[in-house]
């Protein structure tokens, strides 16, 4: 198989301009909430001439877990990882979604030993197997008390689904406790919508990036995104290097944000 090596003298003007550019983000500029989607795990695969994609699978796991190492060590205090949404459960290849899941359930697993991480699943149950659903639980159960770096791991996730689970929710609490639909009515607000959602009591993400150079948001987090700021890299997603994170970073300080006015 090919392997991409960097020249000795590109890696090291590499650090060095990494390293400057980690001095010049001032610390009040970070993003609290930075969601991921991570992209082109596939065709990484392909290019390297692997059979399987489960390769592409297993190196953008490992960049993940290197991209959550540069959130924490800057900030950042909460992190989106989309890993696998609702339509990849239909739509992907037996074969591939046997290995994705189980790389997801071994992702899971080994970041909630690590740091003083907290680990949740955002998304779904209904369709994933039994051994990656206990794999979230325990994951989950085992790092609810921590304090660190909270990492979604949106797995099973859709955002149209979000947003119809949270107003069941939402009118199924109403009806419990004996409300009309006129009452509802006048109290349904974008606030009470969050706070009903997967990620309810969390900070909506500033800044979503996505690899590999797709431009679109493929249904997540639709509606946390509304006011987020937007980075697309060109990078496949096992490609992405600590650089193209800061780039995003000073890309995002520059920006005025202005929420929707």
């Amino acid at each position: 198989m090919q392997k991409r090596q960097v020249p000795l003298g590109r890696g090291i003007l590499y650090r060095v301009y990494q390293r400057r550019l980690r001095r010049a983000l001032p610390p009040e500029t970070v993003p609290r909430h930075i969601a991921m989607i991570i992209d082109g795990n596939r065709r990484w695969a392909r290019q390297l001439g692997y059979q399987s994609a489960a390769h592409g699978h297993r190196a953008g796991a490992a960049k993940m877990r290197e991209f959550l190492e540069w959130c924490d060590d800057l900030g950042v205090s909460v992190v989106t990882l989309y890993l696998l949404s609702s339509d990849n459960l239909t739509q992907r290849p037996k074969d591939e979604l046997a290995d994705l899941l189980e790389i997801i359930a071994e992702l899971a697993e080994e970041l909630s030993h690590y740091r003083n991480w907290r680990v949740q699943q955002v998304g779904s149950k209904s369709g994933l197997p039994e051994p990656l659903v206990a794999a979230l639980n325990a994951a989950e159960a085992r790092t609810a008390k921590n304090l660190g770096l909270h990492i979604n791991l949106a797995v099973g996730y859709g955002g149209r689904t979000e947003i119809t689970d949270a107003m069941r929710s939402i009118v199924a609490t109403h009806h419990a406790h004996g409300g009309t639909l006129e009452d509802l009515a006048d109290t349904l607000t974008p606030e009470l919508i969050g706070q009903h959602l997967y990620t309810g009591g969390q900070p909506d993400p500033d800044l979503v990036i996505r690899t590999s150079g797709e431009q679109r948001l493929s249904d997540f987090m639709l509606w946390q995104s509304a006011h987020s700021e937007f980075y697309f890299v060109e990078a496949l997603g096992p490609d992405l290097r600590q650089v193209d994170f800061l780039r995003a970073l000073r890309d995002f300080a520059r920006r005025q944000r202005r929420f929707g006015a």
